[in-house]
């Protein structure tokens, strides 16, 4: 058996500028952390060498890879020309909640196929193997960032070229510092799912004109910002840049907020957070803050919603476990 933990990732600024219709024109890039929760995939050889066995959220028997109705699945399996196994994936947070969970998806699985397979994979070629196969292949109307968090891990600021190329540049920071800004992002459960690609599709249309595509470059403009602030170790810049970048978030495509949404933001920012975003695409999810640790109490009070208390994530995706692979006498 072979099991990976691959990890989910809270972005910060910049997001939007990952997709195609954006980076190929402007360039783009995003500033965003790995945390410590988590997608685990184990892959076994089935019992039945000719049934290729899958269980998420419904269980799967196939005995053609075509056939198979997960496409995700489908796809990575048959480029990797992998059957006969049984495949379990399990979550720490469902999907739908703006974690980048279908990526953390992609890289986790395409590292465990590979390590069943006997072959080692860099971080790199997993996170452009990821890529490939939700935006080429399955044509999810999506961006890099996510798959590139799920690989590597860590605080990290992501440079996405205008031909393609992605550079990852870690924060160096104070370890004291970087824990302080762990212990001041608080993150609340809206309790509402989303759906990314609706919102991603307009919004993709959107960016590459006009108004809209000045306020992606403003967006850019503020990861740069961010990554110049915590690396001089100026924390506290964290709340005012979110802030920014949330107004300008909700300008880019309809159904990135909601009435409840800006409801819970505002009583966030009244109780003493000095800045959020909700993550992901939008219209769900959770809902990020910035909050000094002497008003985080009265957030929490005021908001009145669950909170998920996480950390920041430095290994990125892992093969955990390696077990002795069963045969038949």
């Amino acid at each position: 058996m072979i099991i990976t933990r691959t990890p989910f990732r809270v972005s910060f600024a910049g997001g939007g500028s990952d997709i195609a219709s954006f980076y190929e024109k402007c360039g783009g890039c995003v500033l965003s952390t790995a945390i410590n929760k988590y997608m685990y995939i184990s892959v076994h050889p089935s019992f039945d060498r000719n049934q290729t066995v899958l269980k998420y959220s419904k269980t799967e028997t196939a005995y053609d890879i075509s056939k198979i109705e997960h496409k995700y699945f489908r796809q990575v399996l048959s480029d990797l020309d992998v059957r006969g196994v049984e495949i379990v994936s399990t979550a720490d947070v469902p999907a739908g909640t703006g974690l980048g969970s279908s990526s953390s998806f992609t890289v986790g699985l395409l590292h465990g196929l590979y390590a069943y397979k006997g072959t080692f994979v860099s971080k790199e070629r997993l996170a452009r193997e990821a890529c490939e196969t939700e935006i080429d292949k399955l044509k999810n109307p999506i961006g890099k960032q996510d798959q590139y968090a799920a690989a590597y891990g860590g605080l990290n600021f992501y440079e996405f070229r205008k031909d393609g190329s992605v550079t990852v540049e870690p924060v160096i920071m104070d370890r004291y510092k970087k824990r302080e800004l762990e212990e001041n992002l608080m993150m609340f459960y809206t309790g509402q799912l989303h759906s990314a690609s609706a919102i991603l599709k307009e919004q993709s249309s959107n960016i590459s004109a006009g108004e809209k595509q000045k306020s992606q470059l403003k967006m850019c403009d503020l990861a740069r910002q961010l990554f110049s602030e915590l690396t001089a170790g100026n924390i506290d810049a964290m709340g005012e840049i979110l802030h920014k970048s949330w107004l300008l978030k909700k300008t880019l495509a309809s159904g990135i907020s909601n009435p409840a949404i800006d409801e819970a933001y505002e009583k966030a920012i009244k109780a003493g957070a000095t800045g959020g975003k909700l993550l992901g695409a939008g219209g769900g999810g959770f809902l990020l803050f910035y909050v000094p640790k002497d008003k985080q109490t009265d957030v929490k009070s005021a908001i009145g919603l669950p909170q998920m208390p996480a950390a920041f994530d430095s290994q990125g995706s892992e093969v955990i476990f390696i077990g002795d692979k069963p045969d038949f006498i």
